[in-house]
């Protein structure tokens, strides 16, 4: 089944196409966006059962980006009718205004903003598009969602009474959005859906945990996944309990896909956000066409390059959604971009403009970000180590685009010798390194490819939008400590 149009935009479009006509009668360049977005979260545990609806992620509104052809400016709002329609137009006048008369004294205008040469070169494109899901949560109801989130929570408590607690949650957001222009007329209809498994377990005075997401570009068929992992996760808790502490030094490592991907994500994800290009913030800039990273590299990032979490059929600045090759063959080919970012740079936009909500600024940002697959299985690059680890449950990681430095946390390493797992884990384990020379390490991929679409992504600490990443299992020269 395809995910319906909102009720709420069809009833306003008359409205903005009117709005956007009056505008475009002043000035070169009008856009608006229109957004309706509903989320909840769900969460059960041992002693807590919650339902809420999703702050961050539930909004109905609209935002209107001008160019008077030097100057640009943007105005959201959230009510519009035809007695607004006045005040609407006033209050946009005045924003451009402000900006216009913003440029600090001393300082010189770049000549890069929605000149109407930009506006000719534009495709007319009308599009219509809408993912696809099997179980719809809002027709399934609180109530049948938490009573299967609580017989995964028992089944996981069930596994032993070494459990400390089983907590079991799940979040979906659907969302319909209208981009409208002198040339686009673009809709799109969206629906992901997530859920996490955490267990804890005691050892002594200490806690071992383990946490598990599960994403899907659909709807509730999520829950069954979790339902068949969950003793899984039990178990690899209680494995836990007999981990030891990581021994610092560089070892040959497997990382196993969700390893990957944070790889993926921290080590080249932010560092070629081509905004960051702009600011001179980014390392990455300075390679473009050069080695970095092994030649069985390839990397991509696209909301049309994967089906997950943050698939999408154009961003937030009516760019269609595009796959976009970062590295191939080891070598940097290009970044991601915004418009705007793109206008500065002299280059082409790659549909990765993406804002919070209607009510924030649109950044460069990541959508399905992974390496491609090789063509290894994952037994022989376990056979391939004398002695190393294999990397599971990757739990958080941060990097430093300026400077290309990775530091990533991971729960569980398996040790490897003679190319066998002994059954001996330690854990935690931080990841540290400079980031071309752990790419350039990587001497095998496996042909499974695997991308998860669990969490958000901020910019800095603020701006969060949902992203996946992954990748196959790779074997590298890792520091561990």
């Amino acid at each position: 089944m395809q995910v319906r149009e909102s009720e709420f935009i069809k009833r306003k479009k008359p409205l903005l196409k009117k709005l956007a006509a009056r505008l475009s009668e002043q000035y070169p360049f009008v856009s608006l966006l229109a957004t309706d977005s509903r989320a909840k979260s769900y969460m059960v545990s041992r002693r807590n059962t919650a339902v809420r609806e999703d702050e961050l992620l539930t909004a109905r509104g609209f935002v209107a980006k001008i160019s008077d052809g030097k100057h640009y400016a943007e105005y959201s709002f959230n009510q519009i009718s035809e007695d607004l329609l006045d005040e609407i137009c006033t209050q946009i006048e005045q924003t451009v205004l402000l900006s216009k008369n913003a440029v600090p004294e001393g300082m010189t205008e770049n000549d890069y903003l929605f000149s109407e040469q930009n506006v000719a070169s534009e495709e007319n494109i009308v599009f219509s598009g809408s993912t696809e899901y099997e179980i719809d949560p809002e027709e399934m109801g609180d109530d049948v969602i938490l009573k299967q989130l609580s017989e995964i929570k028992n089944r996981g408590l069930d596994v032993s009474e070494r459990i400390l607690d089983c907590s079991v949650l799940c979040n979906y957001q659907k969302y319909s959005k209208l981009f409208l222009s002198g040339r686009k007329e673009l809709e799109q209809n969206v629906m992901w859906m997530t859920g996490a498994i955490s267990l804890a377990a005691p050892r002594g005075e200490e806690i071992k945990d383990y946490y598990r997401g599960f994403s899907n570009l659909g709807g509730a068929e999520v829950l069954a996944q979790m339902k068949n992992g969950v003793e899984e996760c039990a178990h690899i808790t209680l494995e836990l309990l007999d981990s030891a502490p990581m021994i610092p030094g560089e070892y040959d490592c497997i990382c196993a896909p969700d390893v990957t991907g944070m790889i993926v994500h921290e080590a080249f994800g932010h560092g070629v956000e081509m905004d960051m290009f702009v600011k001179k913030r980014a390392l990455a800039e300075q390679f473009l066409g050069q080695y970095v990273a092994s030649e069985l590299v390839t990397m991509h990032d696209g909301a049309s390059a994967a089906s997950q979490t943050a698939t999408y059929f154009f961003d937030d600045e009516g760019t269609m959604a595009q796959d976009t090759v970062i590295i191939e063959k080891g070598i940097l080919k290009q970044g991601i971009c915004d418009l705007q970012s793109a206008l500065a740079l002299r280059t082409a936009p790659t549909g990765n403009g993406r804002r919070e909500s209607y009510k924030r600024k649109a950044y460069t940002r990541m959508t399905n970000t992974y390496f491609e697959g090789g063509s290894n299985t994952k037994e022989e690059m376990i056979a391939s180590v004398s002695y190393g680890f294999l990397l599971e449950n990757a739990s958080s990681g941060m990097e430093d685009p300026k400077n290309w430095g990775i530091q990533c946390m991971v729960n569980i390493a398996r040790e490897i010798r003679d190319g066998k797992l002994t059954g001996r884990i330690f854990s935690p384990i931080v990841l540290t390194g400079y980031v071309p020379d752990l790419l350039k390490s990587i001497s095998m991929m496996s042909e499974e490819v695997t991308l998860g679409g669990g969490g958000f992504c901020g910019k800095g600490y603020k701006e969060w939008v949902k992203v996946s990443d992954g990748g196959p299992y790779i074997k590298a020269k890792i520091r561990l400590g």
